[in-house]
Order: C-alpha cells, then sequence, then structure tokens
C-alpha cells in the first residue's frame, strides 16, 4: 500500500509545486488521495486547510504573498480554470506603481462568473470581461497590466488622481507603459482623460 501512496502524494506535490503549495480537493483526488483521507492529512500535520476546499502542503517553502494564490484558486470554475484577475488597487500596487496598500484584494471576474456561497470579506469582485491584451501573469496568477489597472481606476473614481499621475509617471519611467499605447487609446471621457493626466508625462 506504501508504493500507491508515495506515488499520489508524488504526484500532488508537482501539482502544488506550481501552485506556491496550494492545491484544491480536487486536485487532491485526481492525485490519488480519496476525499475521506484528506481530514487525516490534516490532523497528522501534513496538509494546512486555509478555505473550503482548498489546502496547503505544510512543509512547503513560504512564500511572500500566499494570499494571491489562495483566491486565486478560489475563483476556479467548475473546469478548475482560475477566472480572477487581480485588478484595480491590488494590481496597481503588485506593479508597485503606488505606495497604495488596500486593505481588500481586488479582483476582476468574468461577468456570468457565479458562487453559490458568500463571497469572503477580504475581496472585493469586479466584472468585466477582459481581453488577453489587458492580463498578464505575475506572481503567478493573473493581474491585469499596469494601462489596463489605472484605466481601471480613473473609471471608478476611487483613487486621488494625483496618485493616479504619479503611477503613470512611474509606469512610463520603467517602460510599463509606452507612448504607443497611450496614442492607441481609443477617444472617450475615460481614455481622454488618461491622455491629460498623461499630457506633460510623454
Amino acid at each position: 500500500m506504501a508504493r500507491p501512496y508515495k506515488e499520489a502524494a508524488r504526484r500532488l506535490y508537482e501539482t502544488a509545486q506550481t501552485q506556491q503549495g496550494f492545491f484544491t480537493t480536487k486536485q487532491g483526488i485526481r492525485a490519488g488521495l480519496a476525499e475521506k483521507t484528506h481530514a487525516y492529512h490534516v490532523k497528522a500535520g501534513n496538509w494546512v486547510r486555509v478555505h473550503r476546499g482548498i489546502y496547503r502542503l505544510a512543509d512547503f517553502p513560504p512564500v511572500e504573498r500566499p494570499d494571491l494564490m489562495l483566491w486565486y484558486l478560489w475563483s476556479q470554475n467548475r473546469k478548475e480554470i482560475p477566472e480572477g484577475t487581480y485588478s484595480h488597487e491590488t494590481a496597481l500596487s503588485l506593479h508597485e506603481l503606488s505606495d497604495i496598500m488596500p486593505s481588500k484584494l481586488h479582483m476582476t471576474v468574468r461577468k456570468r462568473f457565479r458562487r453559490n456561497s458568500l463571497i469572503p470579506g477580504i475581496l472585493v469582485l469586479h466584472r468585466a470581461n477582459l481581453n488577453e491584451g489587458d492580463v498578464q501573469d505575475a506572481h503567478g496568477v493573473k493581474v491585469t497590466r499596469p494601462l489596463r489597472t489605472i484605466l481601471d481606476l480613473l473609471e471608478t473614481g476611487r483613487v486621488d488622481k494625483g496618485q493616479i499621475g504619479q503611477a503613470i509617471d512611474e509606469g512610463l519611467r520603467r517602460g510599463l507603459i509606452s507612448k504607443q499605447q497611450i496614442d492607441s487609446l481609443p477617444h472617450n471621457e475615460l481614455q481622454d482623460s488618461f491622455r491629460e493626466l498623461a499630457g506633460h508625462r510623454v
């Protein structure tokens, strides 16, 4: 019996390794570890249950932002594909374009995103169908690109325009936003507001 368990544990580790030590109930089952054994592994100290249906290997090296992967996995659809993309204030912070430290995690999900359970209090969900060009990988999760992030924040009006101007400055200085990107924006009130803020910076 030891050999099948070791093989299952190896498969689970391979999955968890790509997710900063995290894995879901379904991934554990698919690796070969029956759901009825999951409580045992938590009690034995092999796994840490971090949320309903989400665990972390107890001996996996700690990461700087475990919360990002946790809620990214929470956003999985029935096909086990994460639908959440970190955005707005959270994305601005992850790109290090501002010293804003949001108390909640802002995540954009598809307009048709549904959950049967309550939305965790740590999350603020925004609904939009993002284009592929609006999204990039960072910290092992999906994050809106700097240009899209700033446009989203301009639309909400929650962040002071002075701070948004500084974020544009920093984005241009570091090459995260280009003059070409700004010039190619369509003309409407939101994009024109962005151009106005970026005007003396490009």
